[in-house]
């Protein structure tokens, strides 16, 4: 039997190489494994923080899905879809928030760290407390088994697992409790050193072209206790070289070694960087320009996708609703 796997991401924003990095080469390589594999843009979810202003989701929900399949997503192996045309996850999350108990989401440690963090948007909503239940309803909906997520996302996990419990326990054995596939990334800084992020304009996202990420990677923060090119460098606590120890393998040591020494400056080791790093991206940069050029063959990929996640989510919620009795006109 096949080993079912859900994952997603918001269409908030462009997809940046953190994001190739920290899921998308992992979603693939499980894709190859032969799990069946549901990867979800979750638009429901990004109207959590950003019901104000809609207006762009529609254009990143296209973005993300052409950043999905060029990195190596194939919807011939995966089920490529839009939340919000699969309504049984909606129905789910209804049911789920009437047997969860409010406590339960107050102390989810990241509603609590994003509450602090976000000062510039209105979040005392029932849409973001209730985050993790909607999420709980995207998981469970295909009853899948396993989530590959960050450790950031245990604590939600964990809820869909009590959520799945509490349901067990009230109306008979139903969902799977899923498991977390944790896996080890590099770590990817922002240009200037901070956690790469589209809030902080520090990324470089998988559709930048060549001379932009040129234009990014020469202004990118580096070791600041060298001063002068003749001063020996520090790597270990340069930006540049932990970029370098991912997209420039074959030559970090000489890299090392010359930086230390004072051999090659700052502008030249960020030159180098920009150069491996457009090489690095430059199938994912052709695949995305030919899947822009043909929005018709995205959306109908995105369409049939959705289409065939609804075979299995209408599949459980009907399930659900004679586990709790409605059943009716039969």
């Amino acid at each position: 039997m096949e080993k079912v796997i859900l994952s997603g991401m918001r269409p908030t924003g462009p997809l940046h190489i953190g994001h190739l990095f920290g899921a998308l080469k992992n979603w693939k390589k499980l894709q190859d494994e032969g799990y069946k594999c549901f990867y979800m843009i979750a638009d429901y979810h990004a109207l959590s923080t950003d019901y104000a202003n809609t207006e762009d989701i529609k254009n990143y929900v296209e973005e993300i899905a052409i950043d999905f399949i060029s990195s190596g997503l194939d919807p011939e192996k995966s089920t490529i879809f839009i939340q919000s045309l699969v309504p049984e996850h909606t129905e789910l999350h209804l049911i789920f928030s009437m047997i969860i108990p409010i406590p339960y989401l107050e102390r989810n440690p990241v509603y609590k760290e994003q509450r602090e963090e976000i000062k510039d948007k209105d979040l005392n909503t029932y849409g973001f407390l209730g985050y993790p239940v909607l999420q709980a309803a995207d998981i469970l909906i295909y009853k899948a088994e396993f989530v590959p997520i960050g450790i950031d996302q245990l604590p939600h996990l964990e809820l869909t697992r009590e959520i799945a419990r509490k349901f067990n326990s009230l109306y008979g054995q139903t969902f799977p409790e899923p498991q977390a596939i944790l896996t080890e990334t590099p770590k990817i800084p922002g240009t200037d050193g901070r956690k790469m992020s589209k809030s902080y304009n520090n990324a470089i996202y998988l559709k930048d072209s060549p001379e932009i990420i040129k234009e990014k990677v020469s202004k990118m923060f580096t070791d600041p206790k060298r001063i002068y090119k003749n001063d020996p460098g520090h790597p270990e606590t340069c930006p540049v070289f932990s970029y370098h120890k991912i997209f420039n393998e074959k030559k970090v040591a000489e890299i090392e070694i010359d930086c230390k020494g004072a051999k090659i400056g700052c502008t030249d080791c960020k030159k180098q960087l920009g150069e491996k790093l457009i090489e690095y991206l430059e199938e994912i940069r052709i695949k995305r320009e030919k899947l822009g050029k043909n929005k018709g063959k995205l959306i109908e990929i995105l369409v049939e996708g959705s289409k065939k996640a609804r075979e299995t989510s209408i599949k459980t919620i009907n399930e659900v609703k004679e586990k709790i009795g409605f059943i009716y006109g039969r």
